[in-house]
């Protein structure tokens, strides 16, 4: 049986669809009549893998309707798509087009299917990225107002950071319900503290926005999360190897992670000071305890082990 691939470009009222090697191509309106005619679609194909490009949440319906359908689906980077259609030459920018590359991706990249998260755990996933953005709000409504000098604009900021607050201490009470009323939340959750430097927040977060742990190899979980170097060299040059892509909120809240644990957790503590002497960078040091305090929690929820101290 030939395989073939199907890429989706997800705009806010259309997909458009391209699948390859056929070429056929064709477009539907991005709603439920429109969802229903894609899946029927795609059915009659049974394609190798279906890739869909995420759109800042407008692909979210799109994905669920073909996954619900049991269709294997790959969501992808945009950053990938953009550098791969760099790669081969494909300066023309469509919707067309757009479908046309993400297709060529998926059938010379093969992305892994994933299962989508369920409704659950997909709002979680929402509270705890509303709960960064109200602590991200708070912030800088505290800047403004260490900096605002007119009395009535700082009592009004401070007005708005006591409501934040009270926002914040809302959505952190139906967080903690949310995943201590879960009986396999609240023993992932249990894991994932035993580890001295992982708080209540951190865990949460891993619980929300990375929910591939413990199903992954240490190179795959420190991939999708933005802490596995890459080499840069060509030749006899040698450039310093580097971190990026993967998911920003969980590299963000892994590196708060390492700052205590490389404090307060013995192993990592004598991990991160041998780094030091060896001459590495503070940063980089603390990058690699991020990253080794990743796989650890990675395989904490694959073994189904607590910590243990060595």
């Amino acid at each position: 049986m030939e395989l073939s691939f199907v890429g989706i470009d997800v705009s806010k009222d259309r997909l458009d669809v391209h699948v390859r090697p056929s070429g056929e191509m064709f477009a539907v309106t991005r709603d439920g009549k429109g969802l229903e005619s894609l899946v029927e679609r795609l059915l009659e194909l049974k394609p190798t893998l279906v890739a869909v490009e995420a759109t800042g949440g407008f692909e979210t319906i799109v994905a669920a309707a073909v996954a619900g359908a049991s269709i294997p689906l790959a969501v992808v980077n945009p950053a990938q798509i953009r550098n791969f259609a760099q790669a081969a030459g494909k300066r023309a920018k469509t919707d067309p087009i757009d479908a046309a590359v993400i297709a060529h991706f998926a059938d010379a990249l093969r992305p892994e299917p994933r299962e989508l998260p369920d409704q659950e755990a997909r709002l979680l996933a929402e509270m705890v990225s509303r709960r960064r953005q109200i602590i991200e709000m708070k912030t800088a409504e505290g800047q403004r107002e260490k900096r605002a000098s007119n009395v009535r604009i700082r009592k009004g900021l401070q007005r708005h950071i006591a409501m934040l607050q009270k926002e914040l201490d809302a959505i952190d009470r139906d967080i903690e319900t949310m995943v201590r009323g879960s009986p396999v939340w609240r023993a992932k959750e249990d894991l994932l503290a035993s580890v001295p430097g992982i708080g209540n927040i951190v865990a949460r977060t891993l619980l929300a926005e990375l929910p591939e742990l413990g199903r992954l190899s240490r190179r795959e979980i420190a991939s999708l999360a933005g802490l596995a170097p890459y080499t840069r060299q060509s030749g006899r040059w040698r450039g310093k190897s580097m971190i990026g892509g993967g998911r920003a909120s969980v590299r963000t809240v892994l590196h708060m992670a390492a700052l205590v644990a490389s404090r307060c957790n013995l192993a990592l503590k004598t991990f991160y000071q041998r780094l030091l002497s060896a001459g590495k960078p503070k940063m980089v040091a603390l990058v690699a305890v991020a990253r080794k305090l990743l796989i650890t929690l990675n395989a904490i929820i694959r073994d189904n082990r607590p910590w243990q101290n060595a």
